[in-house]
């Protein structure tokens, strides 16, 4: 039988036009030409990610979230998230990425060679490019619940969502402003939920959005406050896949199923028939289509 395993997926974040500072500006270097510069992230900036009151959540980026990484990894520039534009990367030198008291700063050259790299200059001139994004792996979190007063003058418990810990893919320079429609929304919000692995926290927000209850297939049984945040210190398990077919740019990760604990076999009820399981294999393809994870055997 095959079986679906819960995974962690990449996620993304938007800066509008003005918060992400964006300009093309005079390289002060040896060579002639021009530089990108801006904000990917701000620290201590609290975003809506969906809708905080019902089926969303309040988010921050933690002051020092990006500086494992920054050390360690090799972070490109794209266009739009699109790995065919690339833009510059750490390695080759042509991308700078630093942390700053404000947030995560962005330098990188531009080569005029590239067509497209022409066309950044021109859009971002022009104020067609409205802003930067970037995409990550959430390492570690922390939730709490927060009281914050509606415009009717009620108090409403929120959640809220501080990044303590990224593994940055990439940054982009972007066309279109954060969060355009609900479906957009919605998938950040499944995302993250799907990283928490909390039962509780998406049967919650199922009772506004029911789609997010198919969630529930892909974690496992409800544990104690705080296991998010043990997972993410824990080791990673040395079996980790990285998923074939996701797009370019991005992936998710997939861990094999631990051992059971020691006691009496746990078998299929007797009345589980063959269809039954095939009906069950079916519904759990189509959510790993759907959420772009991958099906592992078992």
């Amino acid at each position: 039988m095959r079986t679906l395993t819960r995974t962690t997926t990449e996620e993304r974040r938007r800066l509008p036009l003005s918060t992400a500072d964006v300009a093309i500006r005079a390289d002060e270097g040896v060579d002639a030409g021009e530089r990108f510069k801006g904000y990917a992230a701000v620290f201590n900036s609290r975003t809506a990610i969906g809708n905080p009151l019902r089926w969303g959540f309040y988010e921050e980026i933690a002051p020092g979230a990006f500086t494992k990484t920054l050390s360690e990894g090799d972070a490109r520039m794209l266009i739009d998230h699109d790995s065919y534009y690339v833009v510059s990367r750490v390695s080759a030198g042509t991308l700078d990425l630093a942390e700053d008291t404000r947030g995560l700063a962005v330098d990188s050259a531009l080569d005029v060679a590239l067509s497209y790299v022409n066309d950044l200059k021109a859009n971002v001139r022009n104020k067609n490019i409205t802003g930067m994004s970037f995409g990550f792996y959430v390492i570690k979190d922390d939730w709490t619940l927060e009281q914050v007063e509606t415009s009717d003058g009620q108090s409403v418990d929120v959640e809220v969502r501080r990044i303590l810990e990224a593994r940055l893919i990439e940054v982009s320079a972007v066309t279109f402003p954060a969060y355009e429609d609900t479906a957009a929304e919605l998938a950040s919000v499944t995302s993250a939920l799907l990283q928490r692995g909390d039962r509780g926290a998406i049967e919650k927000r199922a009772k506004y959005r029911p789609e997010l209850r198919d969630l529930l297939q892909l974690v496992g049984p409800q544990t104690g406050a705080g296991d998010a945040t043990a997972r993410a210190d824990a080791e990673p398990d040395p079996q980790e896949l990285t998923a074939v077919g996701s797009e370019p740019g991005e992936s998710t990760r997939e861990t094999s199923t631990p051992e059971p604990a020691a006691g009496p076999a746990v078998t299929e009820p007797a009345e589980t028939t063959r269809s039954d399981l095939d009906a069950r294999a079916l519904r759990m393809r189509g959510l790993a289509a759907r959420y772009g994870l991958q099906l592992s055997s078992s």
